[in-house]
């Protein structure tokens, strides 16, 4: 699948967003690509994380996890495609992330790690730190989008996206749109 033919789902969807936007690393942006919107079409949904799928499918992962809320939805079509169990990581009353609900992996596991889009990784780190406590490394991070302005280092870990996009984003005080006085949208889901 090309990544003009994965923008222009996106925009088909209404998925691409533009405007002015707090994501959820606590950056501002232009412009926001709104996963949920092209999710929740289980056609469209089955196709992409088929194309994502197959970027990952040597490494033969038995298990694909991702964070709540974004990764949730991917995570299990990755796995449906991969043949794979689906789990979902999500925060504990200590707001640190963590598998709950009787989910489990072992060191034998061979773990995907899966995010809708990328800015900084954060949350992508928070599951491989919690991965990594268990002894496991993943075998790799898919994501839709990849929208980081710097290459995102995993400690090695292969990471593949459907679409890499270059939108600048900034902190709250080097905001132009906020020295504009434009209204926020904060329309990821952390708090």
């Amino acid at each position: 699948m090309q990544e003009m033919e994965v923008m222009e789902i996106f925009k088909k969807t209404g998925a691409y967003k533009q405007g002015h936007f707090k994501l959820s690393s606590g950056l501002h942006s232009g412009a926001y690509m709104q996963c949920a919107l092209v999710l929740q079409d289980p056609i469209v949904a089955a196709r992409l994380c088929g194309a994502l799928a197959e970027k990952f499918r040597a490494d033969r992962p038995d298990v694909v996890i991702g964070p709540a809320l974004g990764g949730v939805v991917l995570a299990y079509e990755l796995a449906r495609a991969l043949g794979a169990r689906a789990l979902f990581a999500e925060r504990d009353p200590e707001g640190r992330m963590a598998l709950r609900r009787g989910f489990q992996v072992s060191p034998q596991n061979k773990v995907l790690v899966a995010e809708d889009v990328l800015t900084t990784g954060g949350s992508v780190r928070e599951v491989i730190s919690l991965l990594e406590k268990d002894g496991i490394r993943p075998v790799g991070i898919a994501s839709l989008v990849d929208r980081s302005s710097s290459p995102l280092d995993f400690g090695g870990v292969k990471h593949e996206s459907l679409i890499k996009i270059d939108v600048p984003t900034f902190h709250p005080e080097a905001c132009p749109f906020c020295q504009e006085g434009m209204p926020i949208t904060k329309p990821g889901s952390r708090k």
